[in-house]
This record gives structure tokens, sequence and C-alpha cells, in this order.
């Protein structure tokens, strides 16, 4: 029968046919054991996988050799960061644990549990998505990607969400469109309000009253577009194209309005933040401000990387410039709707 667990130092001992008190310092580099059976052990190692456990190693070396990627959650705009930073590691001598942090139905806080549930005992560092608080003083060096609250003590790596959301406001009303609709993020979150201050800059430098009726909020979530979707479609006066403030609400929003008997961009037309891998897939394919995702996580594994070897940071607060991907959810308005 097979059984299944973690491989023992006494597992390594019993194949190797030596004491458990050899392959202890054949694992931490002691003297006192010939080339022979070093050999032997170290082969048995290799063949049976055995890791010494990470705690251990923490108290032996005061390093883990280990940096941590932390999240609320794994989602599509947290997944492209992650493999920005995976693809980066590969120069690096360290490994990478991506970590989920347990929030208990709490929108505040996860990530002060989780470092320090796990900094300075598991991670040499951590790069923190979208943390709700970010301080100085954690147990580890901390880089903070797209923070809640903006730049701060801790440094921290965003994209130029003001321009970005721009950029997506000004491609609808170079298409003819008046009547635009915005679909926002959370109202705690710094990114939320800096799209919507950007929605807001380039309806006023066109001349155009933002009609206040026509801004509605979700949470970033697909699921969370459904209500406000609904709010601004489901009208005589509706808009005839709507800013959503990420991807995951775009695509639900034209989910919604196709419920409605609208189609985009015939009837409306519908941009996106984030270009996640989604957007390129959704039917029709949604116009988008693409954030570079994967160069944010390599560059916040850059600032991390340099934090650890003890350097000063030149630029501790990074902003990475944004792009209008323009695919086919935009299109001009329905003759007589603008």
């Amino acid at each position: 029968m097979v059984t299944y667990g973690r491989v023992r130092m006494e597992d390594v001992a019993r194949q190797a046919g030596v004491s458990v008190a050899t392959v202890s310092k054949v694992v931490n580099g002691r003297y006192g054991v010939s080339a022979t059976t070093t050999a032997r052990v170290a082969d048995v190692i290799s063949e049976l996988g055995y890791e010494a456990s990470l705690g251990a190693r923490s108290l032996r070396s005061t390093r883990t050799g280990i940096l941590g990627v932390l999240v609320a959650e794994f989602e599509p705009f947290s997944t492209e960061l992650l493999k920005g930073v995976s693809g980066a590691m590969a120069d690096t001598d360290y490994e990478l644990m991506a970590f989920a942090g347990a929030t208990h139905g709490e929108t505040v806080g996860w990530e002060r549990r989780s470092l320090r549930r796990l900094g300075g005992t598991l991670l040499d560092g951590a790069i923190v998505v979208t943390p709700t608080v970010i301080e100085p003083g954690a147990a580890v060096p901390v880089v903070a990607i797209d923070p809640h609250t903006g730049s701060s003590d801790v440094p921290t790596v965003d994209s130029d969400n003001v321009g970005g959301a721009r950029s997506a406001v000004e491609h609808l009303i170079g298409l003819g469109h008046t009547r635009i609709g915005m679909i926002r993020g959370r109202e705690d979150l710094e990114s939320a309000r800096l799209r919507e201050h950007g929605f807001r800059q380039a309806m006023a430098a066109a001349g155009l009253e933002v009609d206040e009726t026509l801004l509605a909020t979700g949470s970033y979530r697909s699921e969370s577009a459904v209500a406000p979707a609904l709010l601004l479609l489901d009208r005589r006066d509706r808009p005839t194209a709507v800013f959503a403030a990420n991807d995951l609400m775009a695509i639900r929003t034209v989910e919604v309005a196709r419920t409605l008997g609208l189609q985009v961009p015939a009837d409306l037309s519908v941009v996106g933040f984030d270009n996640i891998p989604e957007s390129a897939l959704a039917q029709p394919a949604l116009t988008t401000v693409a954030q570079p995702l994967r160069e944010m996580g390599r560059c916040a594994l850059d600032l991390l990387l340099s934090l650890l070897a003890g350097e000063e940071l030149a630029q501790p607060h990074v902003r990475l410039d944004t792009r209008l991907v323009e695919r086919a959810s935009t299109g001009p308005p329905a003759p007589g709707r603008l």
C-alpha cells in the first residue's frame, strides 16, 4: 500500500543505512562524515525528495530562501501579477510561495494576519497585492502592489489609473458618445477613486457634464456589476456607453446588456480596465485599458530584492504607464442617440 506524507530525516537515515545524526550533519554541512557516506546520503535525499522544514531552517540561518506573494484571493488580476513575479524569479537564488490569506469576511486587515503568520518564519520577504493596510515595521521587508490607500513608507508599485481611465473615456467621446455611464470600483480602493477621477477629467475636458445618475458602484468582482448594470441600462434614457472600472465588471455588463436585448457595440459600447486574458476572449472582445500586470510583478520583485540586499531605493514608489487596447466592444452610438 502506498502511503503519503512528508519525508522525514528518519526515512533518509533508514534508506541510507546511517544514523539520524549522520543525516543531520550532511544536511547542515557539518564535519565528521566521510565523503563516501555524504555522497550516499545526498543520493537518498535526492531520491526521496527530502527537504528540511522551513521553520527549522530559519532557526539555523535566519534565512529561508523563500519569498512570498500574498493576496486576498486568487483571481485574474492577482494571477497575472503572480506570473510576472514567478517569471522573474529564475534569475534569483530564492523560491516563491503564493499565499491567499483567509479574510474571514473582512475587507480590511487580512494582510496583517498573513504577515504575522509567515514573516520571519517561512518568508524572507513579501509582495502584498492590493493590501488594505501597509505599515512599516513588518517582520520582513514588504513591497505593496496597488495598495488601497496609495503611497506610504512601504515601497509600492501601481499603474497610471487616472491616465488610463481618461484614455478610455476619451476613446468613447472620440466615437461620438456624450451620454456615458460608469460602474465604479469599491469606494475604499485608491485605484477606484483614481479611475473615477480620470473619468471626470475626460468628461470635463470635452465640455460634457457628468450625469450623476449614470454612475453606479460595484466591487471589482464580476457579480458585483449585475445590479449597477441593470440600474444604468434598464431605463429609457440609458447611456450609450459604459466605462467599467475593471474588466470583470465590464464583461458582466456586456452579459447584462444582452439579457436586456441590447447589442454590443451597436446599442451600447463598453470599456474595461486591466486587460486580463479574459478580456480578449469575451464576446465581443473587450476594449480595455491595459495595465502592465506582469511588469508590475517583476518591478515589485526588483524592489524587494533591493530591500533584502540592504540597498537604498532610488525610486520607492513606482508608477507604470497604461495603454488603451481597442477591440470589438466599442463603436459609434446608434443614430439619434449620443
